[in-house]
């Protein structure tokens, strides 16, 4: 501060004295240069302006022209250069990295092809702006044309030209810069070293990467980072972790950059216990090591703590952005918490990033599955720019709520407004149709699909598989599953598998056959087979499946139901015990059954496919999760008006579905169930599905 001040003052003095000497005006703009003070250099130059001084050579004018760059002043840069009665190689190198400094790419390469010489500094500036302004191909092409006028490339040269072959996923021309630099001196200049190693990692060879790294005598932390980052990227955790432990034992010290790439291994690992461990021993944390932390959590089905590890991000004043904000906003859509999403939204407004189209789309997710598409909505329509994603989102939100009319006419609309569907919006366009179960506009949207000049994918297909067998069509879906120009995928065989009934035990069973194939410990295949041969009551079949379920040691996975109460999610399963609160949930459920059986409820004890008595059965049915969790929010709030949501992981079974029919009757206020299929709105003894799911 006190070289500014003192510079300050100096420029102060040669006003009051008028025209100063060459010397003079020399010595204070080199103070300027060093110091980077652009605003006294332009003080300098309005002084000599306006006392008519012209230097003898380019050198002042150079210093000013090479300040205004720096600091992107292109405006100030090209005023300087356009009234310089004498210029230098330094002169428009200057003005190129002006140009350079604010990314104008076309007029960088205008000034480039009018100057009367060139070194190499002018090719380097050139490769630079192009590399990092996603002009990779130019950028190759600039170092070619460098090489045949005569310029031998720097290592900044070659590292510039190798950071486009990363971006182009270039091996082959990143293999040639690589021969090229074997054969210079420049091969032991570390920067260059680590450069070429990201390229073979970034193109997808880590094995020569690999060997690469290890060859190197002077590692840095960026050497490192880089090698640690390349086996995050190719999907090599264990081999992220084995490298920083290696680290660890070396004489260079991880940094924050190299922590988060070990903190997204061990995410991808599902370690995450050892990913918090090493979060909580971190002496500073960085806005990335929180996120990358929220994400990791979310990832990996642990929303819950990601909201808290939010809250404590938030404490400790570290500012989010908008990618930590959109992720944090995921984990409540994934929770459908609507008092949790509803607060970060407020947050959202106070950091100042509702205006952001990720955090936006985030939010439109968020409320729909929620339920509350009339607030998603109205985020949709006051968002700023609108992108492909939020249109899914809105258009998923009013299928998956019950209103397929509105999505399949905002699915118009985007199409009005010349916005270009992708993949995922024509899954979304077919699961509107699934959910109504129109057949015939289904089949008109699949065929859009190549008019568009797109290829139906596997996840097209397994939607027209859905649509077909639910229609009882499936014939017709074991006939398109045939004629597929590609080969039936996972998805394509649970999506007949799932819409299979009691006559259509054969195809139930092709379809088991292939699941059974492709994932021999997936539980879904064996359940669903399994219960089918329950209903037909051919339970010698149904032992055989379980024996083979035993044989290769697959597990079940948890059917739960959560509800939001409180501010708190409490999570139930059928049968459930263990809340503390236990027997009042059942004291409360067996009121709910007895007042719901006086209007007209009649448990189905039909779906209860275990060889059982009635009495076993009709207990098995009463004790779902999903009315566990009903009876736990009534206690809770046994007066209160707004609606009640249940999340479920899996299909709500038909005899849950009508009992929250009859329940939304007898408590007169809405209930809202969001199922793996699609969301139930329950009001007056109504469905939004209709029945239909």
């Amino acid at each position: 501060m006190k070289v500014k001040q003192k510079l300050h003052q100096a420029i102060d003095l040669l006003y009051s004295n008028g025209p100063a000497s060459f010397d003079d005006y020399t010595r204070l703009v080199l103070h300027c240069a060093r110091a980077n003070d652009f605003i006294q250099g332009k003080r300098l130059q309005s002084h000599m302006e306006l006392h008519l001084f012209q230097p003898k050579d380019s050198f002042i004018h150079n210093q000013l022209l090479h300040l205004y760059a720096k600091f992107g002043k292109l405006a100030d840069a090209q005023n300087v250069f356009d009234n310089m009665t004498k210029r230098d190689i330094y002169s428009w190198n200057a003005l190129l990295s002006a140009y350079a400094k604010m990314g104008m790419v076309e007029n960088l390469h205008v000034v480039f092809d009018q100057m009367p010489c060139r070194n190499s500094v002018s090719y380097n500036t050139l490769i630079a702006c192009f590399a990092s302004n996603g002009h990779s191909g130019k950028a190759l092409k600039v170092l070619m044309r460098m090489q045949e006028e005569g310029f031998q490339p720097t290592h900044y040269s070659y590292v510039k030209a190798l950071q486009a072959c990363s971006q182009l996923l270039d091996l082959r021309h990143g293999k040639q810069i690589h021969g090229k630099i074997a054969v210079t001196d420049l091969g032991e200049n570390t920067f260059l070293w680590n450069a070429v190693t990201d390229m073979y990692a970034k193109c997808g060879d880590i094995e020569r990467a690999r060997w690469l790294f290890d060859q190197m005598i002077n590692k840095n932390v960026v050497s490192w980072n880089l090698m640690i980052s390349g086996y995050v990227k190719v999907g090599d955790p264990d081999e992220c972790i084995h490298l920083f432990d290696e680290m660890q034992l070396s004489a260079v010290k991880p940094d924050i950059v190299t922590v988060s790439n070990v903190l997204n291994a061990y995410f991808q690992c599902g370690r995450v216990d050892d990913a918090r461990n090493i979060f909580n021993k971190l002496p500073k944390k960085d806005e990335i090591c929180w996120t990358t932390m929220i994400v990791g959590y979310a990832q990996n089905g642990r929303e819950e703590d990601a909201l808290m590890l939010f809250g404590d991000m938030l404490r400790r004043n570290v500012k989010p952005d908008s990618y930590t904000i959109s992720s944090v906003v995921s984990s409540c859509a994934k929770l459908a918490s609507l008092c949790y999403g509803q607060v970060v939204h407020g947050k959202v407004i106070l950091v100042g990033v509702d205006n952001d189209m990720l955090v936006s789309s985030a939010l439109v997710d968020m409320y729909c599955k929620c339920g509350v598409t009339l607030d998603a909505l109205i985020i949709f329509e006051t968002m700023l720019i609108r992108n492909v994603i939020a249109w899914n989102a809105m258009i998923l939100g009013y299928a998956q709520n019950g209103r397929v009319p509105e999505a399949l006419g905002l699915y118009e609309r985007m199409q009005q407004e010349n916005f270009k569907p992708d993949n995922i919006t024509f899954v979304v366009v077919l699961s509107a149709c699934i959910n109504a179960d129109m057949v015939k506009e289904g089949q008109k949207y699949f065929d859009s699909i190549s008019e568009q000049g797109m290829t139906p994918t596997l996840d097209h297909y397994a939607c027209m598989v859905t649509l077909l067998g639910r229609s009882g069509r499936i014939d017709k879906a074991v006939d398109l599953i045939q004629g597929m120009p590609h080969e039936p995928n996972y998805r394509i065989w649970s999506s007949l598998l799932s819409v299979c009934a009691k006559a259509d035990l054969k195809s139930a069973e092709l379809a088991a056959s292939h699941l059974f194939e492709l994932d021999p410990h997936d539980a879904g295949p064996y359940v669903m087979l399994s219960n089918l041969y329950a209903a037909c009551g051919r339970w010698t079949d149904v032992a055989v499946v379980r024996s083979l379920m035993k044989e290769k040691s697959v597990k079940k996975f948890a059917a739960y139901s959560s509800v939001e109460v409180g501010n708190e999610v409490h999570r139930f399963v059928s049968e459930d015990h263990s809340h503390p609160e236990v027997g009042k949930i059942y004291g409360e459920l067996h009121r709910l059954i007895s007042i719901l059986q006086q209007i007209g409820y009649n448990p189905d004890t039909n779906i209860v496919l275990h060889n059982v008595g009635e009495e076993e059965k009709f207990r098995s049915i009463s004790y779902h999760s999903e009315k566990l969790a009903l009876a736990f929010a009534l206690i809770r709030k046994p007066n209160g008006v707004a609606p009640i949501r249940i999340i479920k992981n899996i299909r709500v079974c038909n005899d849950c579905h009508v009992f929250m029919k009859y329940a939304s009757i007898t408590i007169g206020r809405p209930i809202i169930m969001r199922d793996s299929n699609r969301f139930h709105h329950f009001f007056g003894g109504k469905c939004s599905c209709k029945d239909n799911w």
